[in-house]
């Protein structure tokens, strides 16, 4: 039975224990009706004779006298105000047969004794009560003293009541406790029931499985860092595949034109004010953004590469900066071949050059001499340097290119044939040695959105998807460093 599953079963067991509670309700509910009603009842009518004339001001000869406690309550299901009762003067009237009202207080009223009014008719004797205003379960007392007749000679309390009804009712275990259940209570009880089989069948029955964190639907545009790109790629094809109608389209055009781009589209029309669109960074943005929020992505490693004519594998750190301050213009300086050098760099939007120049060079590297990266179009120029707006015209450049030196991010696939790796000060780009090892050239990614993204918007579950969902596998299938991993926290905290 391929339904059979830890979670299948517990769906089952919750769903039956839903409809066992839900007749279990329905068998202890208490009935509330939803009209207007009052409800009354006699709760004391007894003889008492002349033991009460301290209470009554001294009153005359009490012999055959009855006191009578009388309990008038809402027990309908909704409030009842003044303008619920329909006579003119008053509210209720309660009439007692063949007795007379000698006095009568009210108790537990929102009201004094004197607003009663007392009438006495031939045979019975009436009391007037207010107009009360009683909110569902409200209540009050009437404590009447009458002479003549007998105790349990009739009572009666009337009063036409707007869409509802005066009648007797009858005292609850505990007199004051209000219904437990209401209908609207027996209503949600059967809802949730309901959804809980519901989930269950749908768990049972369905083949796929449940998207992963919280998916959305809509089109989101991924902009920025062309270094990190490879991973925002593979990212967006597995999110789309995980979240049925989204779309994830990277447009990856350098770090810095990443940045540009979303504060220029931040305050267009998007969803909540926000636009769904999200620029990936290598290292901090620039100054001047403060509606930019960032949120650490991965730590990326970078690396350097040069053609495979310039047999050297390791490069000092004072060497590189000596190539591109211009004082070493031929490989042969540093024990390689005669051949000139050629910086093939990234151009000024790039954030793998951004962080070239402030985790390695410690400055800017020097202006751009040529646009074929071959030869000089400055003859004052110290050393041959061109600018490519890619990562991949980079490798391609420099593969191609006898004397050529770039710079890229640690990619784990493949690269163009005719280049390889370059250490620095003996080090290499190892991920497994971030934290502990000297090597400079590593920088944290960060994306960037136009103020928090709006909850429940594309952009919110992408960001989720891509540093603790799905996409963290990405990341360190591509070589880079999760920042939400228990290292990767402690790195992105530092900077």
């Amino acid at each position: 039975m391929d339904w059979v599953s830890p979670e299948n079963v517990i769906a089952v067991l919750t769903a039956l224990l839903g409809v066992v509670v839900t007749f279990a309700v329905l068998l202890i509910e208490r009935r509330v009706p939803r009209r207007k009603r009052i409800g009354y009842r006699v709760q004391l009518d007894t003889p008492v004779g002349d033991r009460v004339t301290r209470i009554f001001n001294g009153r005359g000869d009490m012999t055959g006298a009855t006191l009578v406690l009388l309990r008038i309550e809402n027990d309908g299901g909704v409030s009842i105000g003044r303008e619920d009762y329909n006579q003119e003067n008053h509210g209720l009237t309660v009439r007692f047969a063949r007795r007379k009202v000698e006095a009568a207080a009210a108790s537990q009223a929102p009201f004094d004794s004197d607003a009663l009014g007392v009438t006495q008719g031939v045979g019975h004797s009436e009391i007037t009560l207010p107009k009360v205003p009683l909110n569902r379960g409200d209540f009050f007392k009437v404590l009447v003293l009458l002479t003549g007749g007998e105790p349990k000679d009739e009572i009666t309390v009337t009063g036409p009541i707007r869409d509802g009804g005066v009648h007797v009712n009858h005292s609850a275990t505990f007199d004051d406790k209000p219904p437990t259940f209401s209908r609207a209570a027996r209503r949600v009880t059967i809802a949730l029931t309901a959804c809980v089989i519901t989930l269950a069948a749908i768990i049972v029955i369905r083949d796929d499985v449940p998207p992963p964190i919280g998916c959305a639907r809509g089109t989101l545009t991924v902009i920025g860092s062309t270094a990190f790109e490879p991973v925002l790629e593979d990212v967006a094809e597995q999110y789309e595949h995980d979240c049925a109608g989204a779309t994830v389209n990277v447009d990856a055009r350098g770090s810095t034109a990443g940045i540009r781009r979303l504060a220029e589209q931040g305050p267009q029309q998007g969803k909540d004010g926000r636009p769904e669109l999200v620029a990936l960074s290598d290292g901090p943005k620039p100054d001047g953004y403060p509606q930019l929020k960032d949120s650490p992505v991965a730590v990326s490693l970078f690396t350097l590469v040069v053609n495979d004519r310039v047999e050297l594998d390791n490069l000092t750190l004072e060497n590189i900066r000596a190539l591109y301050r211009g004082d070493i213009t031929n490989w042969r300086t540093l024990g390689g071949p005669d051949l000139p050098v050629r910086l093939v760099s990234r151009d000024a939007n790039s954030g793998t050059r951004e962080v070239f120049q402030r985790r390695v060079l410690g400055r800017n590297e020097p202006a751009n001499s040529s646009r074929n990266c071959s030869a000089k179009d400055d003859p004052e120029a110290l050393v041959i340097r061109c600018e490519l707006d890619g990562t991949a015209q980079v490798l391609s450049t420099v593969a191609s290119l006898p004397g050529a030196l770039g710079y890229t991010e640690l990619r784990t696939g493949s690269h163009p044939e005719g280049l390889h790796r370059i250490a620095v000060d003996g080090r290499r780009p190892d991920v497994g040695e971030l934290g502990s090892s000297p090597y400079p050239y590593r920088e944290i990614e960060y994306a960037y959105t136009w103020n928090l993204p709006a909850p429940g918007s594309l952009t919110s579950s992408f960001l989720v998807y891509l540093g603790r969902g799905g996409g963290q596998d990405v990341i360190l299938g591509h070589g880079h460093l999760p920042c939400a991993t228990p290292k990767g926290l402690r790195i992105c905290g530092e900077g």
